[in-house]
């Protein structure tokens, strides 16, 4: 048999230069075809009797009234003003213009364009080296260590507001969580544990509760199914103690499920205000599996510490998880700048700072703030209420807004307490991005920032909420070109109904000034070429 492999990169090659040169040919062709026009229209400007019909048309357009004007006008700023509301609404719900989006989709692969997704920015890092830009698969999403009860907590907000706090993408990586930490390592899955599987994919809650107790009425020792139960169907905290209590009592040596029920039974320890048993319970879940860091224990000891206002332990921790060499998140980074800030708030003043300027302690707590900004710049807009707070979802994305509202739900009374930090973040958070006036292209202590934020973000978050966008972004060209012709028409408008005469006027000196350079290139023409030869070229 012949092998033809041989010909295709011959094929594909051919292919490439074609396109190459078509799209290098681009602008010459547009210029030529426009030359083209005109001359076209020189050389029939006598056989098709254009000057008569241009005559007649502009008695037509003499014998309109200023009426026919004001209608014109009034619809065409109609038309744009509509125009610019589907835009701003877009904008407001995508973060992108749609006749942008649609031109550059469309129309660019037309014109020889490089297509967006082929294309790879490369930032400079911290260290100088080159960086490609993480795209939207790159942006992990995390499990939210100090996530709510669903029948306690969210369940109960649904019904005083008639709001759901939790998107379905949300609640969709959770249920994956759940089938892959309780039944992902099972060879064999037994009967119960088949029901279960089925439950945790079930979208409807009633039919999970309802998958639940057919578990447990095949095998009454299936902790996964009073997990489910604590989780969905408690509607006190309380009530999820008992049904955690019972699920670790036939949890056996599951790993998994120890460690999730202890975990929870620490958080309703915690919510029930047994603050300091709900320590000794992370401390020992902690010393008990050291190697399941992954799950950030030590953000739900972080808070609690901070409610017993024990800071020297707090520091402890810190000193142990505030490394370098270990991931970074909102809790660590902004718990570690309440404690430097703590130390000078108390007796800090803006105006004295501005006279003697900052002492060690002062500059080391404004670093430390400017540190924690650059990693989420969402979160002081939460802290100092000026954003309003939602429930948090059961899954964040670090360094976005789902990450900030996690972190200020749990927090915000942490740095009210301290006097005076909050004055100080007032003070000295913006100063961050004179720092990093290009974040999406270079960072100063932490990479660049990730494009990707808002996209995620606004699959974990309620729609009714408005997501925080860093780095802000300017309103698209679109939304200004339609606001400016909207605004431009129904002046016009306005003033053909109040001055036709005068508008008149105006329109008829302005289409002479328009029309000017035509009059004259056909002038030039007429001098350039003997008119035997536009004759001769006429009668063919």
């Amino acid at each position: 048999m012949e092998d033809t492999t041989g010909s295709n990169p011959q094929s594909l090659g051919f292919t490439e230069k074609l396109k190459s040169w078509l799209s290098w040919s681009w602008t010459y062709v547009c210029f030529i075809w426009f030359c083209m026009v005109l001359i076209m229209i020189y050389v029939l400007w006598s056989p098709l009797k254009l000057q008569e019909t241009l005559t007649s048309a502009s008695v037509f357009l003499n014998t309109l009234t200023p009426k026919f004007y004001v209608a014109l006008t009034g619809t065409s700023s109609l038309i744009s003003g509509l125009i610019l509301i589907f835009e701003w609404w877009y904008f407001r719900k995508y973060g992108t213009s749609f006749i942008e989006q649609v031109s550059v989709s469309h129309l660019r692969p037309l014109l020889g364009g490089v297509e967006s997704s082929s294309t790879t920015g490369l930032f400079s890092s911290v260290n100088g080296e080159a960086e490609p830009r993480p795209s939207v698969s790159e942006c992990k999403v995390w499990r939210n260590p100090l996530n709510l009860f669903r029948g306690a907590e969210y369940n109960r907000y649904t019904w005083v507001t008639g709001k759901e706090p939790l998107t379905y993408y949300d609640m969709n990586l959770s249920a994956q969580d759940h089938q892959t930490f309780f039944t992902g390592d099972t060879q064999q899955l037994r009967p119960e544990d088949a029901v279960m599987q089925k439950a945790w994919r079930e979208r409807n809650p009633q039919a999970r509760i309802r998958a639940a107790y057919q578990a447990i009425e095949i095998n009454q020792e299936c902790a996964a199914a009073y997990v489910l139960l604590a989780e969905e169907e408690a509607t006190t905290i309380t009530e999820a103690e008992r049904l955690f209590k019972k699920a670790l009592s036939i949890a056996g040596k599951d790993i998994n499920l120890l460690v999730y029920i202890k975990r929870r039974l620490a958080m309703c320890a915690r919510k029930l205000g047994r603050i300091k048993e709900a320590v000794k319970m992370m401390r020992d879940l902690m010393k008990e599996f050291p190697l399941l860091g992954m799950l950030n224990i030590h953000e739900n000891l972080l808070e609690a510490l901070l409610e017993l206002q024990a800071y020297a332990d707090v520091q402890a921790v810190l000193a142990k998880y505030d490394d370098i060499s270990l991931p970074k998140s909102a809790t660590i980074c902004y718990t570690s700048a309440l404690l430097k800030a703590r130390a000078v708030s108390d007796k800090f003043s803006p105006e004295a700072a501005s006279r003697r300027g900052l002492s060690t302690a002062e500059m080391n707590a404004v670093e430390a703030i400017h540190r924690a900004v650059e990693f989420n710049p969402h979160v002081p807009k939460y802290l100092l209420e000026m954003k309003s707070l939602i429930l948090p979802p059961e899954h964040i994305l670090k360094r976005g807004d789902s990450e900030a509202v996690a972190y200020a739900f749990f927090h915000l009374q942490h740095w009210k307490r301290a006097e005076g930090a909050l004055n100080l973040l007032h003070c000295t958070w913006e100063g961050t991005f004179r720092i990093i006036p290009y974040p999406l292209e270079k960072g100063h202590l932490f990479y660049p920032y990730p494009g990707c934020t808002e996209t995620a973000d606004r699959e974990l978050l309620p729609s009714f909420h408005e997501v925080s966008v860093y780095p802000k972004k300017e309103l698209p060209f679109f939304i200004l070109f339609t606001a400016g012709l909207c605004s431009f028409t129904a002046m016009l408008a306005m003033l053909t109904h109040q001055f036709p005469e005068l508008m008149g006027v105006f329109a008829k000196a302005f289409f002479s000034t328009l029309f000017a350079p035509l009059g004259f290139f056909a002038d030039k023409m007429e001098s350039f070429m003997p008119s035997s030869f536009w004759h001769q070229l006429t009668r063919i």
